[in-house]
């Protein structure tokens, strides 16, 4: 196993570096860099200005400006400070030097900083991530104590009312999305129009360094409240549907008719001999659902909800072109989403001991 351990660390590297150069390619391609966005705020500002003295002056600015065109072209970027600007941010040397110095600082997890928050990448993640974490790491945590034991229960009672009508609830909150949900949520219990039981931003209250440890603790519980349970919607209906079929395909199987021919219980049948060869499958959708709820499935969430966190950090730097926030954002959750996949597959072997990636690679 450390073998295959191992590889897989090792084939970590060139996965990271197709996935870097593919993006790095696509943001190259697409109009609009941080050198053109600042041109055109300074080009926007001194315009602006310039409208100003037109309106207070009568018209006289304008009539010896001569044209509109005229006026715009007059009131240019000077080359040089553009130059100077390129050089600043790096833009003065060819794509492929900049690709593979950007691979050179990130294997040392240097970011760098970022074009518009005069901040570190490093640092701007850190102060983002306990809104991320804890929409993520508490979503996670109820839908997996949910969504299991239903979906265990559905498939022993399959085709029951209880079957049918708790497959009806889930197939209805699947359909509806998260951000819609969290809309709906505020409408009737923060403030919208009915109740108003919970806050509406944030992930504590005012003065919440001055209350005592225990207040702290529900506070932070309150404000979560509507937040996770629209981010839990949809990964709960999924979770739930799967593995109910995963179980109802295993309970199908040869090997449990003849435990039943053997006299064993039910439950040991279920526990015993189920539960592992069906978990597999379930435990294979660990990695993507943290990473989506982690990074990118809580974007709207946060919006709604006011909350700071990093799929609205990656959101916002897709817009402005923050380079080193999109590609340092990047490198770290691919980094995070292989690193998960390979503890997927750790858990495999924990759950089921006769899987042996390594044998089978060779």
């Amino acid at each position: 196993m450390g073998v295959y351990v191992l590889r897989r660390l090792l084939l970590m590297i060139p996965t990271l570096v197709g996935i870097m150069l593919l993006n790095f390619v696509i943001v190259q391609a697409a109009p609009g860099g941080p050198i053109e966005q600042l041109v055109a705020e300074m080009e926007g500002i001194h315009g602006g200005a310039l409208d100003r003295a037109t309106a207070q002056g009568g018209g006289e600015v304008s009539g010896s400006a001569g044209s509109s065109g005229e006026s715009r072209g007059s009131r240019g970027i000077p080359p040089e400070l553009i130059q100077e600007m390129e050089k600043l941010y790096g833009f003065d040397k060819p794509p492929h030097e900049r690709f593979l110095k950007m691979l050179g600082d990130y294997a040392t997890f240097d970011f760098g900083d970022s074009f518009y928050r005069d901040r570190s990448v490093v640092q701007l993640i850190i102060d983002k991530l306990p809104v991320s974490i804890s929409l993520g790491l508490w979503s996670t945590l109820i839908i997996y104590l949910i969504s299991i034991p239903l979906g265990i229960r559905k498939a022993v009672t399959d085709g029951s009312r209880f079957d049918v009508w708790t497959s009806s609830v889930i197939i209805v909150g699947y359909a509806i999305p998260g951000f819609l949900f969290a809309i709906l949520l505020i409408v009737l219990f923060a403030g919208g129009t009915y109740f108003d039981w919970f806050p509406l931003r944030g992930l504590t209250s005012q003065g919440f360094d001055s209350m005592p440890w225990h207040e702290q603790v529900l506070d932070y519980l309150w404000h979560l409240v509507l937040p996770v349970t629209a981010n839990v919607i949809a990964g709960f209906a999924t979770l739930t549907l799967l593995t109910k079929n995963s179980f109802l395909d295993e309970i199908g199987k040869q090997y449990v008719a003849t435990a039943r021919a053997k006299g064993l219980s039910e439950r040991r049948i279920l526990y015993g001999h189920v539960f592992r060869n069906a978990m597999l499958i379930v435990i294979a959708s660990l990695p993507g659902l943290l990473i989506q709820l982690f990074f990118t499935g809580s974007l709207l969430i946060e919006v709604i909800f006011s909350l700071d966190g990093l799929g609205l950090l990656g959101f916002e730097a897709a817009l402005n072109r923050d380079y080193p926030v999109i590609f340092g954002t990047l490198y770290i959750f691919t980094l995070m989403g292989l690193i998960l996949k390979l503890i997927s597959d750790l858990t495999y072997v924990a759950v089921d001991p006769r899987i042996d990636f390594e044998s089978r690679e060779g």
